[in-house]
């Protein structure tokens, strides 16, 4: 590739973010060139980076932003999860980068760091085995079961005691157990959720679900929340505690009025966010992502 350095926009398809994203890295004086991973690979002895991506055979680009990893078999997803991982090791700024991806992609991981950071985040069981899963279900009937790798609210489910417990083959062959959280009104569900980027909140919704899932696509309705909040102050902790420049975090507040962390999305949208916030989310992650990249220039 010839000419003026170019930053890499990892994406599976044209979708509503991606084109503000480019518009908005762009402005800044940083050409873009999107790809999707699909496409990416290891291309040792074969090109002059060791890496197979389309428009950089001859130079890395000056930085990565992932806004899609992609549906795949796990070979697919560990090849490209393996060429972040390369172009972190060759120094090109990647946001997010594969570590970060991989501890949130993993919800019992996500936890387990959390809880580590000193975070307040709801109990949480990972298990290949059902019969662990039994016990808390014995002792602690109201528990939702997830997906390990999940997004959107699918395949959430909540169980009622150890008879509802699914077969290992319906989950994957691992059971990631959380106590049910019950809003603090009856029959009010809602949640919150904070956008992070550079190391601060700069955008927050509360959701208010038809049901006990509170997501957009399973028919949330959003409204703007405080970006300077404690759950804002809590997703900044939570970002940092996986590794993440820039995520989406989920909390949910529990009877007493106590915020615990749920999630936190390595690679959020933040469509429904944008149509009830002031701040262009957009130009707010264009304006760190060209900040660093700018920065890791000035240091090679």
């Amino acid at each position: 590739m010839s000419g003026e350095r170019a930053a890499l926009i990892l994406t599976e398809r044209p979708d509503w973010h991606t084109p503000r994203l480019v518009r908005a890295i762009e402005a800044r004086g940083l050409p873009c060139r999107c790809v999707s991973p699909r496409r990416c690979g290891i291309a040792v002895g074969h090109t002059a980076t060791g890496l197979l991506i389309p428009g950089f055979e001859d130079a890395l680009p000056a930085g990565v932003f992932v806004r899609a990893v992609g549906q795949g078999s796990f070979e697919q997803v560990t090849l490209r999860l393996g060429v972040l991982h390369a172009l972190s090791d060759l120094g090109v700024p990647v946001h997010n980068d594969a570590r970060a991806i991989e501890r949130c992609v993993d919800k019992s991981m996500t936890s387990f760091l959390l809880a580590r950071a000193g975070l307040p985040t709801p109990p949480a069981l990972a298990t290949q085995e059902a019969e662990p899963a039994r016990c808390i279900l014995d002792d602690a009937p109201d528990q939702v079961l997830k997906p390990l790798f999940g997004a959107q609210g699918r395949g959430l489910q909540r169980l009622d005691g150890p008879d509802a417990l699914p077969d290992a083959e319906a989950v994957g062959g691992v059971y990631y157990l959380q106590p049910f959280i019950p809003p603090r009104t009856e029959g009010a569900w809602q949640d919150r959720r904070v956008f992070v980027t550079g190391g601060r909140a700069v955008a927050a919704m509360t959701r208010h679900g038809p049901s006990w899932i509170t997501n957009v696509h399973q028919g949330a309705t959003c409204e703007a929340a405080p970006a300077d909040d404690e759950p804002a102050a809590l997703a900044v902790r939570a970002a940092a505690a996986v590794g993440a420049r820039y995520a989406g975090v989920d909390l949910i507040q529990d009877r007493a009025g106590r915020w615990l962390v749920l999630e936190v999305n390595s690679m959020p949208a933040w469509q429904g966010l944008q149509r009830v916030s002031a701040v262009d989310i957009a130009d707010a992650l264009a304006a760190d992502f060209v900040e660093r990249v700018g920065a890791g220039s000035a240091g090679a």
